[in-house]
């Protein structure tokens, strides 16, 4: 399977039918080329047969007790953490894909959820009761509003300022697109070259990628001296008429004076 192919087709889709499980498994597939996105769907389908009732505490107790996942405090930006096969194959993350284990799990037994991308510490919100949040890569603790305040001024310091816009709904484009911003740094601190061009290249995929996304791309492939592809990218946003048109437009004629 082409992955740049198939995430490109889940993104171009509507976002109410985005797999997000598929999505962050081709999101895995950027670390390991070789996943079986396929086998690893019927993996979470195991592990939701195994939850006991389609309700909140169940699902929890199921995941976070009975079979152990847990936060990887320890190595946190492993970046296996950021690939939900091997969260699945571990049984440690990081906050965003273990929330993603719950919200995919939790939909496949009836149970109504959703993403909630706090500042420093992705959260799962109950559609039920908006007043519940569940906080995956601590064991799956149970906030409410004021606990999430708590949480976020504990990760950023007591004189933070926090919004409660923070604890809105997010759909399934702003979980992928956080998980690749992940990887991306992790690459990045990694000198991972060919990782860094295959999560950016997924980075730009994502309907609404800002310009700088795009910007990124470029550099990232005029690093490797693929300066032909990198003006591309630069003449595609100069035509977008991005807050910088003419110094993209520019860039690209540069990359391409390099070709000569």
């Amino acid at each position: 399977m082409d992955v740049t192919s198939r995430f490109a087709a889940i993104m171009a889709g509507p976002e109410a039918a985005t797999p997000l499980d598929e999505a962050a498994l081709l999101v895995a597939a950027a670390v390991r080329p070789e996943l079986d996105v396929a086998a690893e769907q019927a993996r979470l389908d195991e592990l939701a047969a195994a939850v006991w009732a389609p309700r909140l505490d169940a699902l929890c107790k199921c995941l976070f007790v009975e079979l152990g996942f847990a936060g990887d405090a320890d190595d946190y930006y492993d970046p296996r953490n950021s690939c939900l096969d091997q969260v699945v194959e571990r049984r440690l993350g990081i906050p965003i894909t273990l929330s993603v284990l719950l919200l995919e799990v939790g939909r496949r037994v009836g149970v109504p959820l959703v993403g909630v991308s706090m500042p420093g510490h992705f959260l799962v919100r109950d559609k039920l009761d908006p007043d519940v949040f569940v906080d995956a890569f601590a064991g799956g603790a149970v906030l409410d509003a004021a606990g999430c305040e708590a949480l976020f001024r504990d990760l950023h310091g007591p004189g933070a300022a926090f919004d409660p816009a923070f604890l809105r709904p997010v759909g399934a484009r702003a979980i992928v697109a956080r998980m690749l911003a992940n990887l991306d740094a992790i690459a990045t601190a990694r000198s991972d070259r060919p990782l860094l061009e295959r999560v950016v290249r997924l980075r730009t995929l994502v309907p609404g990628a800002p310009a700088p996304v795009h910007r990124r791309l470029a550099e990232v492939l005029a690093s490797s001296y693929r300066f032909g592809e990198a003006a591309d990218v630069l003449d595609g946003l100069a035509a977008a008429d991005t807050d910088d048109a003419g110094g993209d437009a520019l860039a690209a004629r540069r990359l391409r004076a390099r070709l000569n």
